[in-house]
């Protein structure tokens, strides 16, 4: 009888582990955030001041999370990647020439995260 009951919790245990990892990885994957870097494409270019970057996106309706200075670039991040195309259009009409703004790649997203596990686990098994 011990072990009846033993085994049917043992069940619902891991259901509810899958279930709940399911929604985790589902969540991870659902995030959308983008990242801009604003940099000089010339030495002697100076990087433009993150109130310049925020009063321009402001002025055209665009929302974003931060802007923060990371070594010779700015970093804006976006909650999705349409604010993020808005504003990489905005910025190419009002930063003078010798900006390069480019998109960032976000390495730390759940579909990346299990991508890997995944080809992990074929390379050992």
């Amino acid at each position: 009888m011990k072990t009846h009951i033993f085994r049917g919790l043992k069940a619902t245990m891991l259901v509810g582990a899958l279930a709940v990892a399911s929604v985790l990885i589902w969540s991870g994957m659902q995030r959308t955030e983008s990242t801009l870097e604003i940099r000089s494409s010339q030495q002697g270019i100076s990087m433009p001041d993150g109130f310049y970057v925020w009063h321009h996106l402001d002025a055209n309706g665009i929302r974003f999370k931060s802007i923060t200075p990371d070594n010779n670039s700015l970093l804006i991040k976006f909650d999705s990647s349409a604010q993020s195309e808005a504003a990489k259009a905005v910025l190419y009409k009002t930063l003078p020439h010798g900006y390069v703004i480019a998109q960032q790649e976000e390495d730390d997203s759940a579909s990346t995260w299990l991508t890997r596990v995944l080809n992990e686990n074929i390379r050992i098994g």
